[in-house]
């Protein structure tokens, strides 16, 4: 199955660590958690974070405020729970993929049936030369709604290159 994903992160240059995830299950289901166990203070020093990612978090809630380590029991979880090998999708990908893994400490750490790579919806676009995709209407550096997007953009681009 198909699992469209985003992540908001913090970096410096040396780590990227997750402040949200969002993703979207190709059977409509969905899942988000932002975490509790982020470096707040840095975060709370990045103007471009505090604009564009904290703004739209939602208010503190167990349900969706967790910690990292209740998020890394979650993720494989949703990725796994049709049984069926996970294909990972998100738009400008690498950096993504690099936050879900250290989820789980090192890339080789990655649970049984996770991929080691994430499908870039962005590379797709320029591999069918479909570029002209469409427009986030909300919510643009909102985990769940970036992955809603990529999935937009994915099936956009799938439904153009059948014509």
């Amino acid at each position: 199955m198909k699992y469209f994903y985003d992540t908001e992160f913090l970096e410096d240059g040396k780590t990227i660590e997750l402040i949200s995830i969002g993703i979207v299950a190709q059977d409509g289901r969905e899942y988000y958690a932002v975490n509790r166990d982020a470096n707040w203070e840095a975060i709370e020093n990045d103007a471009w974070l505090m604009t564009n990612v904290v703004a739209q978090l939602p208010i503190f809630n167990v349900q969706t405020w967790k910690f990292k380590e209740r998020i890394r029991d979650e993720v494989p979880a949703f990725l796994t729970a049709d049984h069926t090998p996970p294909e990972l999708w998100a738009w400008y990908s690498a950096y993504d993929h690099v936050a879900l893994a250290q989820l789980f400490g090192r890339m080789i750490n990655l649970p049984t049936g996770i991929p080691m790579f994430t499908n870039d919806v962005r590379s797709l676009s320029t591999w069918t030369g479909i570029d002209r995709l469409p427009k986030q209407p909300i919510g643009l550096h909102d985990a769940l709604a970036d992955a809603r997007h990529a999935r937009a953009m994915y099936d956009h681009i799938m439904r153009e290159s059948t014509r």
